[in-house]
């Protein structure tokens, strides 16, 4: 299936748990909130429109580690961009698969990133957009700055995962 990204937002009342335990604003099932599947379906037919509410959780398949890349530090030692804290982590390995990397982001963080993202957005050539990969990670972008464009306009933070 491959390593994906998912993000739910939380109210800011909730941030101290979401702080201290992620993984638990996580949905049980986050491919089929992102697919508009059943839970836990093992066979499905879907319309892959997301289930969830696109201000309350943001998916970005394997999207994620180009814009990781995009927004990291260019130079070992620089201070990463605000955008690049939602796209920083890895999964770990292990024998039977891996383990998802969880962060929670602060509503005040939220604010900070979302601004930053819109600046990217907007030096982000779109000369390109006619290549395929370009393409994709251009509309995943978008997708992310509605999201935390919405989020922070609400006072809300979120949580990523991904795995």
């Amino acid at each position: 299936m491959g390593i994906r990204y998912y993000a739910y937002a939380f109210d800011a009342d909730m941030t101290a748990l979401a702080l201290a335990d992620p993984l638990s604003f996580i949905s049980d099932d986050p491919l089929a909130d992102a697919w508009g599947m059943p839970h836990g379906a093992q066979v499905a037919v879907t319309s892959f429109v997301q289930s969830v509410p696109k201000a309350d959780m943001l998916y970005l398949d394997k999207a994620w580690s180009s814009m990781q890349v995009l927004t990291a530090p260019s130079r070992a030692g620089e201070t990463p961009r605000p955008a690049y804290r939602m796209f920083e982590g890895q999964v770990t390995m292990n024998g039977h698969g891996w383990l998802p990397w969880t962060r929670a982001i602060t509503p005040e963080e939220a604010v900070e990133i979302a601004e930053d993202l819109v600046e990217f957005q907007h030096s982000v050539s779109d000369d390109r957009a006619t290549d395929q990969d370009v393409r994709y990670v251009l509309d995943f972008l978008q997708r992310a700055v509605e999201f935390l464009t919405q989020v922070a306009a609400s006072n809300r933070g979120f949580v990523y995962m991904i795995g």
